[in-house]
């Protein structure tokens, strides 16, 4: 195994596109981003786009698309049914990930949301790496317990482990021992743990162990491209990224896939599997919300762009750059002194807010306190990956953190350098920040819709 390095700001290789088209950003003054936040109550979710500088809340959905996905969009066929667009889209599903049946849905969630709901009941437990948002969210409202098996290497931020993503096996066998186990998931990478991957020996043993038991076994495959460059990195040099993962779907019985992200495109995502059962449950289910099986709550022209984004996805010059721009943010960051996420992942900077703000304790949101404060000072908008997120029971997450996302082939370097200077100066100043407290507890997902004030 390779161990994971961290290059130098200048090691990643020129933007691998040219720019055909701009967007302008609105320059904003402090003072109307004080107003706009409390407006918003602290809650960066509902902070309008026109009064944020450089938006990396996420990089789900918010991608620019390449040329050739806006010239598939205007073939877009949308017929009901039978759509020519629909074929094109399962050709580029089965060819990456080799599973015979493809259903489309609006996005990510919604392909969790029917799943879960075939295959889980209240009582089951399932294990993951690690649960994003959705995700959890998903299975909790069905009673099911969503249960965390990463190793413990995903919670110590400074310890730069090549594979933080890795599921631990004992936990798992454990968790399997536990309770009724309907599937087991694994999210590559791992969002919630600071966007790490997970190795190819990982998956493997995770393979072996849930077919030993007869237990279905899937993908979390937002960022599969990503996850499949790390495993080229430090794990199997030799090897293309597109062969790896082809591999990696076929150790699962199928994936869900949030097409936002890997995909490259702006709406969209997909259940895919091999049970030609299981297959049929779902698409008599989609039809319920989703739609024709064919369509899935898309356009065909929205189907048309995420048959070409995925292919882009996997191509090695997108990606030397997409995880070069990553550790450049992280090289910046980690250069003042501001505590990260070692080493950096493949789609965002993860600043460890606990380190950050130690004086502000957990039931004060120290991730969404420096998330606010990264905003007003420079109209940065990011996520809180913490105790607002995740806290539940009277518990508070083991990490908290705030993530800086870059969407694929929007930002150059010098916004990314602008990002810097501007948390380098709100570090400076640390001390001088406050906790939240809620004013507003929403009962699902409160992160996207809570309310806060200052803690004074």
């Amino acid at each position: 195994m390779i161990t994971p390095q961290e290059p130098p700001a200048s090691a990643f290789p020129f933007e691998p596109y040219r720019i055909k088209m701009v967007e302008a950003i609105r320059p904003t003054t402090r003072e109307e981003r004080e107003c706009v936040l409390e407006e918003a109550r602290f809650n960066l979710f509902k902070v309008p786009s026109e009064f944020v500088t450089i938006d990396l809340l996420t990089d789900s959905g918010t991608a620019a698309m390449s040329d050739n996905q806006w010239s598939a969009m205007m073939r877009g066929d949308e017929a009901y049914a039978g759509s020519r667009s629909f074929k094109r889209f399962e050709r580029a599903v089965r060819a990456l990930t080799g599973y015979a049946n493809v259903m489309p849905t609006h996005q990510g969630r919604a392909a969790e949301h029917l799943l879960f709901g075939l295959l889980a009941k209240a009582g089951d437990t399932v294990p993951n790496n690690c649960h994003f948002d959705t995700t959890r969210a998903n299975l909790e409202n069905l009673g099911v317990i969503a249960v965390d098996c990463v190793g413990d290497c995903a919670y110590e931020p400074d310890r730069a482990c090549p594979f933080k993503g890795n599921m631990d096996l004992g936990r798992l066998e454990r968790a399997l021992d536990g309770g009724r186990v309907p599937f087991v998931l694994i999210t590559v990478t791992n969002n919630s743990g600071g966007g790490q991957p997970v190795s190819l020996r990982n998956l493997r043993a995770v393979s072996a162990l849930l077919r030993s038991r007869g237990i279905p076994f899937f993908i979390d495959a937002c960022r599969f491209a990503e996850n499949a460059w790390f495993i080229r990195e430090r794990e199997h040099p030799d090897r293309s990224v597109r062969d790896l993962v082809f591999e990696m779907f076929s150790l699962a019985d199928g994936c869900l896939m949030s097409a936002k992200k890997d995909g490259l495109v702006n709406i969209g995502g997909f259940f895919a599997c091999n049970d030609p059962d299981l297959a049929e449950r779902f698409k008599q289910k989609m039809v319920l919300t989703e739609g024709f099986p064919d369509y899935g709550g898309l356009a065909g022209r929205d189907l048309e762009a995420i048959a070409v984004g995925l292919h882009e996805a996997v191509e090695e010059s997108f990606l030397a750059h997409r995880v070069g721009q990553v550790r450049h943010l992280a090289e910046r960051l980690h250069g003042q002194g501001i505590p990260i996420v070692r080493p950096p992942g493949g789609h965002a900077v993860f600043i460890d807010a606990k380190k950050f703000l130690p004086h502000i304790p957990a039931s004060e949101f120290p991730g969404q306190a420096l998330a606010c404060a990264l905003y007003l000072e420079g109209g940065i908008r990011s996520c809180e990956i913490g105790s607002l997120m995740f806290s539940r029971k009277g518990e508070s997450p083991r990490l908290e953190l705030v993530r800086l996302a870059i969407p694929s082939r929007v930002y150059t370097t010098s916004h990314l350098d602008f990002v810097a200077e501007c948390a380098a100066r709100v570090f400076n100043r640390r001390n001088d920040l406050d906790g939240l407290r809620l004013t507003n507890d929403p009962p699902y997902l409160r992160h996207f819709t809570a309310e806060l004030a200052a803690v004074r």
